[in-house]
């Protein structure tokens, strides 16, 4: 049994949780607020219609952004509400409810590799932290050999950066850069966010 992710112990505990983080980024959107950084970034880094998992959706602000740029994008969460916002909001992609953490996309009859797999909005500090070295295994095994894996999550959530590092590398990635920002600064020992994008080792 793997262990609940952080983020289903809150839904579990607030069961409008999900409604409300739903709700929080279609007024953001409504409001005009610049929800795709993070995709425009990946975007940058691929082709037209590459292969790209959005791992850790949520209501598919990025992989709905990615998919109309002319990408084919698989987007997975844990958390089926925000699954069904992604269905509703963002139409194109293929949504999918799974844990990261026990993610085999071939048994859903996905078995092309990605050339990105992207992970934002601090998806790996919501996963229970037991899980975490194994979720990064997963996305390797699901990243083509000359893909790349990008992956933000800011600090003071119980994720130290080396502690990242050291699971990616016990997974198979090596970074290929480190940014402290979406768009692009560079990563220096204080930073309080990190951007890695990450390559088989």
């Amino acid at each position: 049994m793997v262990a609940k992710s952080l983020w289903m112990q809150k839904v579990a505990a607030d069961p409008g949780h999900s409604q409300w983080y739903i709700e929080r980024f279609r007024a953001m959107a409504r409001a005009g607020d610049d929800l795709v950084g993070e995709a425009r970034l990946v975007d940058a880094m691929v082709p037209r219609g590459a292969h790209i998992l959005d791992a850790g959706c949520g209501p598919g602000r990025l992989g709905g952004y990615l998919a109309a740029a002319g990408h084919r994008v698989v987007g997975v969460d844990v958390d089926p509400a925000l699954i069904e916002a992604a269905e509703q909001d963002h139409p194109g992609p293929q949504w999918l409810v799974g844990d990261l953490a026990e993610l085999d996309l071939s048994a859903r009859g996905i078995t092309e590799r990605f050339d990105v797999i992207l992970s934002a909005g601090n998806v790996m500090t919501f996963l229970a932290p037991s899980t975490r070295g194994e979720v990064l295994t997963r996305l390797r095994a699901h990243l083509k050999d000359d893909g790349r894996a990008v992956i933000g999550f800011g600090t003071g959530r119980d994720y130290a950066f080396a502690d990242f590092f050291d699971d990616a590398s016990n997974a198979g990635l090596a970074p290929d850069l480190l940014l402290s920002t979406w768009d692009m600064r560079p990563f220096t020992d204080d930073s309080d966010f990190l951007v890695a994008i990450l390559r088989p080792a």
